[in-house]
């Protein structure tokens, strides 16, 4: 069998990492979060993978780059190195419209808007249960550092709000 070139085999680890899920949200690959950057395979098929930290000091990471060894190594990976980077900084930009989708089907509404557009007013938060933006702001913050706890005025269920940073 033929080797595969670079770019094919660079998307056959990505896929791999798909496996690899944001520890405080199962529901949310790397990839969904934007947390994987760049995948590089050199010669004698070594790889390495680079992440960036959602905030400064994020628990997760250390989990995260044990999971992608983990993976990488049970599909016959052997030779593989996770480099944490710090530039681009993580925005709540870089979570893939799936990714949004996951957010807002496992309860979390995703953030509203984008990071550049914040002007200091409370976005509209709209519901992930009955899609109402009839919402309130209850605490500015969630179960973590990344989320806000609202709750719907319409349905009257609570539910966290992923930030827009």
């Amino acid at each position: 069998m033929a080797p595969l070139s670079q770019a094919t085999e660079q998307e056959r680890i990505r896929e791999i990492l798909t496996m690899v899920k944001d520890p405080e949200i199962p529901v949310l690959s790397i990839q969904d979060m934007g947390i994987l950057q760049s995948v590089q395979v050199t010669a004698g098929n070594a790889v390495q993978v680079s992440i960036i930290p959602t905030y400064s000091g994020c628990p997760a990471m250390d989990v995260i780059r044990e999971e992608i060894k983990t993976v990488l190594l049970l599909h016959g990976y052997g030779d593989v190195c996770v480099k944490t980077i710090l530039s681009p900084a993580w925005s709540s930009d870089l979570i893939t419209a799936h990714g949004r989708r996951k957010l807002q089907e496992f309860g979390i509404a995703p953030p509203a808007g984008k990071s550049s557009d914040q002007t200091g007013e409370g976005p509209d938060v709209a519901c992930p249960y009955c899609q109402s933006t009839d919402t309130r702001l209850v605490s500015q913050f969630g179960s973590t550092a990344c989320k806000a706890l609202y709750k719907c005025n319409n349905c009257l269920e609570p539910f966290d709000y992923f930030k827009c940073v």
